[in-house]
């Protein structure tokens, strides 16, 4: 009985083995047939591979999808993801891919006969950039001090590490220059700069860095403001490739801090003068001082030490530079806007170019004063002669621009900075 049985199972294993034999060799049955799609959708991280299987081959296909590798011909042994069951197009989203890299992807089917592939494709995921950043305009400039900040535009697909400003006297900053470290992130930031020299010019630009690098936005140029012997303080401007000072000088010391005489009593104390010395129009520093600064003789200019270090008187050159740099009606383009200081009608005043003249009048050699808010007077450095020097004017009745070419070495003009 038991040889029967064993027999019995015997016989059933082989009739098992020779009825799969039988189907492997089956000339109607083979590998599916298939085609691989081109791959789209492609980001960073991420594409979209697509098939279609055109024929199970004479069995269901049980199993469907991408394959992937960085090498050429990728298979079901590495990346892979199932698209299902079954004949027709299909859709597979490829994921934690690595940015800036290529790979080779093909679609694959699999019956009973086995695993079939469609022809491999290529393709490049998105590389991180570095980010894209604007500058903020540079504000709340002091002596030593000033505001900016930035704006993330686009972080170039990678998170934001740092940010900030960076800044130097050159002409293009980086980050091995001075710099502020405002967070990470996206967004807006905002920085402060600090432990800047006072009447110096930068340039500066905001910074983001991310694994690709790091941004830099557009470049902004800036000048710390100047102070004087005595401490007052004065504002710039960058009128072509000049700087100067957008106030009239009201400095009472030398750049060595030796005192500059004050001269505050008759016209005819101010008309003997051989000698340096500077007042207040009208002898008023109460009214004047802060608005239109003083007025100051030759005497005092030719010395070489009234603006503070690193300034000069400009010369008559430099003055015409100054107004050639503005074109027609040059004279309005220098002058404050307003007739708050001006008489009207102020003519053609538009300041565009920030220089912001003031009227600030004169004292006539003989020691009168004369044409507050009609005439800005300024000495240049240029002597004209014995006892006479170059000075420039601008009028409230004409937006022309210098008029006045040689005076009295004993008058009394304003006195504007410009930059070494």
């Amino acid at each position: 009985m038991n040889n029967f049985n064993e027999n019995f199972a015997l016989t059933i294993l082989m009739s098992t083995i020779l009825i799969s034999c039988s189907k492997k060799n089956d000339p109607a049955l083979s590998e599916a047939s298939l085609t691989t799609s081109t791959v789209t959708g492609i980001t960073l991280t991420t594409a979209i591979a697509r098939g279609n299987v055109s024929s199970d081959g004479g069995a269901a296909v049980t199993d469907r999808g991408a394959c992937w590798s960085l090498g050429a011909t990728p298979s079901v042994a590495d990346n892979k993801i199932s698209a299902g069951t079954g004949l027709g197009d299909f859709i597979c989203n490829m994921t934690g891919l690595t940015p800036g890299t290529t790979y080779f992807v093909r679609a694959y089917a699999t019956n009973s006969a086995g695993t079939a592939y469609g022809s491999a494709t290529s393709f490049a995921t998105l590389p991180v950039l570095v980010a894209e950043v604007t500058t903020s305009p540079i504000t709340s400039i002091a002596l030593s001090t000033a505001l900016s900040g930035g704006s993330i535009a686009a972080d170039g697909g990678a998170a934001i590490t740092s940010r900030g400003i960076c800044w130097s006297t050159g002409t293009v900053p980086t980050i091995a220059d001075n710099k502020t470290s405002d967070g990470s992130g996206a967004g807006s930031f905002t920085s402060n700069l600090t432990g800047l020299t006072s009447g110096t010019t930068y340039s500066a630009r905001a910074y983001a860095t991310n694994s690709a690098g790091t941004g830099y936005g557009n470049t902004v140029v800036f000048t710390t403001l100047v102070s004087d012997q005595d401490g007052n303080i004065y504002h710039t401007v960058t009128i072509g490739k000049q700087i100067w000072m957008v106030e009239n000088l009201k400095v009472t010391q030398y750049s060595d801090g030796t005192p500059i005489p004050l001269v505050a009593g008759s016209s005819a104390d101010w008309a003997g003068l051989t000698t340096p010395g500077y007042c207040w129009y009208n002898n008023d520093q109460a009214i004047n001082k802060d608005t239109y600064g003083a007025l100051y003789n030759y005497y005092t200019v030719s010395t070489g030490k009234l603006c503070p270090n690193g300034w000069h008187v400009p010369s008559d050159t430099e003055w015409e530079t100054l107004l050639s740099s503005q074109g027609a009606s040059g004279g309005g383009k220098l002058k404050e806007s307003s007739t708050t200081h001006w008489l009207a009608p102020n003519t053609g005043a538009t300041n565009v170019s920030g220089f912001t003249a003031l009227p600030g009048g004169l004292r006539y050699p003989l020691g009168s004063f004369l044409s507050l808010g009609q005439y800005g007077l300024w000495w240049s450095s240029t002597a004209i002669g014995p006892g006479n020097a170059a000075n420039k004017g601008l009028a409230y009745n004409s937006d022309i621009g210098w008029f006045g070419a040689s005076f009295l070495w004993q008058s009394g003009y304003s006195v504007r900075c410009i930059k070494d």
